[in-house]
């Protein structure tokens, strides 16, 4: 799991869970489009750290920038990225759910 820092919260990525799923599931707000680098929407900032991708995306990358939606973080980071909800981390149950009724 890797740890990730963002202007006002850390949190780790859980295994197999993009920065982008990590970010969405603590409250943090990330535009996107197609969640498979080609457009370039959720580019922010990246303040500290390394990411690298499997495959190059098609969308620009400049540097100082990271695309959450497909990028694989190598080392701790930090995003210049707010949350716009706080979010109550409930622990999971053994299949994932956590203790909130559907």
């Amino acid at each position: 799991m890797s740890q990730v820092r963002t202007t006002d919260h850390d949190f780790q990525l859980r295994d197999g869970e993009t920065l982008l799923e990590g970010l969405e599931r603590t409250g943090h707000q990330v535009e996107y489009q197609c969640r498979s680098g080609y457009c370039g929407s959720c580019r922010i900032p990246l303040v500290y750290g390394k990411v690298a991708y499997k495959e190059q995306p098609l969308a620009y990358v400049g540097p100082g920038e990271v695309l959450p939606c497909c990028c694989t973080v190598l080392e701790p980071i930090m995003v210049d990225c707010q949350r716009i909800a706080r979010i109550d981390e409930e622990p999971e149950d053994q299949f994932g759910f956590t203790g909130l009724n559907p």
